[in-house]
């Protein structure tokens, strides 16, 4: 079982060493929570098989093409992006009198070595507010860490074409105190949805104590969701999706590190991370990263699923029709007003809010 964690997650831990006995101890616990899931999966009937992709709402598609190609992303030639009326699509938003058009975009996966995939859609011909003004720690906000070989050339790369939108203090890659270079930092695609880039990690060999560690292999490492009520969050996204928290504590931190990287000042958070399948891949784990703000607790932006830099992420079911009665009661509510629809390739899906802040998700079963 691999498992991939954020970067700043994994940054501020490395800089806490006394925090490693405990993760030491967590890992016997991570083993039992997960012979517990699966002993309870066995029991219920319909379960999350894993992570399977992202979605995000674009102003502009060819905009939003060539910004993620520059990030390294390959277009699918194969998804037709042209311009249609789309009755199931219409169905699964909840919406009517649309058209849309989408392009898939694949980069590495650097837990399964896979294709992790970023749908980007753009609709008209209903009224959309723009949302791509807003801060990192909005509740229901998403990101994914996309770590790559030499972030400081793609920084310079996006600098030099007009494409860097750095939410870190000074628009520069950040890292935690000590380090003699920046390693990461937050930045936005042209609708405002976070990536957090990652430079890569070397190998590094054992000394003073500590393990030797490999490279840290290029792609997306995780993805990221920003809560409102870690209660809420984690009964729905632990203790029903199954995600396997990979700690026995959240601290709350706080510092000039933390905020530089989301351009912030003065925030305190917590991290929960949960490791769920990645559904091309179900060997590998994939960490979702729960990220709780103590003092960003403000009213709930809203949000409608056909706005610009709108996210809703992807999870495969194994049994649509047994899973959603357990996740509307679970407090989701659906987007799909008229429940379940099947796609043209044979794929059922259904889109929901979660029971926290709103967020996007789709639920869908392979055919």
């Amino acid at each position: 079982m691999r498992s991939a964690q954020g970067g700043l997650y994994i940054l501020w831990g490395e800089i806490m060493l006394k925090r490693i006995a405990a993760a030491i101890a967590s890992l016997a616990i991570t083993i039992l929570a997960c012979l517990a899931i699966s002993t309870a999966y066995a029991a219920d009937a319909g379960r999350v098989l894993g992570i399977g992709f992202t979605g995000r709402l674009v102003a502009n598609l060819d905009q939003a093409v060539a910004y993620y190609e520059a990030l390294g992303f390959k277009r699918d030639p194969a998804a037709d992006s042209a311009w249609r009326k789309d009755d199931v699509v219409e169905r699964l938003y909840g919406v009517s009198g649309i058209e849309t058009r989408m392009a898939k975009m694949a980069i590495n996966s650097n837990v399964s070595n896979g294709n992790f995939v970023v749908y980007l859609r753009e609709v008209r011909g209903v009224a959309r507010n723009n949302l791509a003004v807003h801060a990192a720690w909005e509740p229901g906000a998403t990101h994914f860490g996309l770590v790559v070989p030499d972030a400081h050339g793609l920084w310079a790369e996006l600098q030099r074409d007009n494409q860097l939108r750095a939410r870190s203090w000074g628009e520069v890659l950040v890292g935690p105190p000590g380090a003699e270079r920046g390693m990461l930092a937050y930045v936005t695609d042209p609708d405002g949805l976070d990536i957090e880039i990652i430079d890569q990690r070397p190998a590094t060999p054992a000394q003073n104590g500590r393990p030797a560690q490999p490279a840290r292999p290029p792609g997306v490492s995780h993805v990221g969701l920003i809560i409102a009520d870690a209660d809420k969050a984690r009964a729905f996204y632990e203790t029903l999706f199954g995600g396997v928290w990979q700690a026995t504590e959240a601290p709350w931190m706080e510092g000039d590190f933390t905020d530089s990287a989301v351009g912030g000042h003065g925030n305190i958070l917590r991290f929960f991370n949960l490791a769920l399948p990645e559904a091309y891949a179900p060997q590998s784990r994939i960490n979702l990263e729960l990220v709780e703000f103590q003092n960003r607790k403000k009213p709930l932006l809203k949000r409608e699923i056909t706005d610009i830099g709108v996210a809703y992420l992807g999870f495969q079911v194994d049994d649509l029709d047994a899973f959603l009665p357990r996740a509307l009661a679970a407090g989701a509510t659906q987007v799909s007003a008229a429940g379940i629809v099947t796609m043209k390739s044979g794929t059922r899906e259904i889109m929901l809010r979660d029971p926290d802040a709103g967020a996007f998700v789709l639920l869908y079963q392979m055919p």
